[in-house]
């Protein structure tokens, strides 16, 4: 059974909300980089410090709690049937990311704005860089590699192939206008990687 957040938690997140979507829509109307965290702060009514408190960074915005989702898809990985391949149950996994999101109009701004601010693509390499320690150790004990105390080279290929499609994925999802299944373009890239 979940436990009921607390009211300072609700609050947090009632303020996460708000800040992101004023943020939003600024980096909408104004491009990610033009816009400033004195204009989000001001679009809020809220100091620089309190931005600071919510967000590590104006990145952290668009791109969320990476530790966070990333401990997300761990669990739904680890959460995977024992005896199911290393491709399916991370792609299951990948899933919950989708499950996170919000509506298809928010999806495909947070998109745009992500395609066309390099520092957000620049940060995205750093996420993908601690999930593939993360999602590893699992992967690892799928693929039937021995038990070591680091990760084995092999596991942390395949996380950062899977990550590759992923990105593969939605980039063509993206392109479409999300008009096509990001689903499929996975299959598609991971058919590819593995014929």
């Amino acid at each position: 059974m979940a436990e009921t957040p607390s009211l300072r938690e609700r609050a947090r997140r009632a303020a996460r909300t708000e800040i992101t979507a004023s943020a939003v829509r600024l980096f909408a109307e104004n491009g990610f980089e033009a816009t400033t965290i004195d204009q989000i702060t001001a679009a809020v009514g809220m100091s620089r410090r309190s931005f600071f408190h919510y967000f590590g960074s104006k990145e952290d915005v668009v791109l969320g709690d990476t530790e966070a989702l990333g401990e997300s898809v761990r669990a739904a990985l680890e959460a995977r049937p024992a005896d199911e391949s290393a491709w399916t149950a991370i792609k299951q996994a990948f899933l919950v990311l989708q499950q996170k999101a919000g509506s298809l109009e928010e999806q495909l701004i947070l998109a745009r704005i992500h395609h066309e601010a390099p520092s957000l693509r620049a940060r995205h390499l750093e996420k993908h860089l601690r999930w593939q320690e993360l999602l590893a150790p699992e992967v690892q004990r799928r693929l039937g590699l021995p038990d070591s105390p680091a990760p084995d080279p092999r596991a942390l290929a395949f996380v950062a192939a899977a990550l590759a499609c992923l990105n593969a994925a939605v980039d063509a999802w993206y392109r479409s206008g999300g008009a096509d299944d990001p689903e499929r373009f996975f299959d598609e890239a991971v058919a590819t990687l593995r014929a």
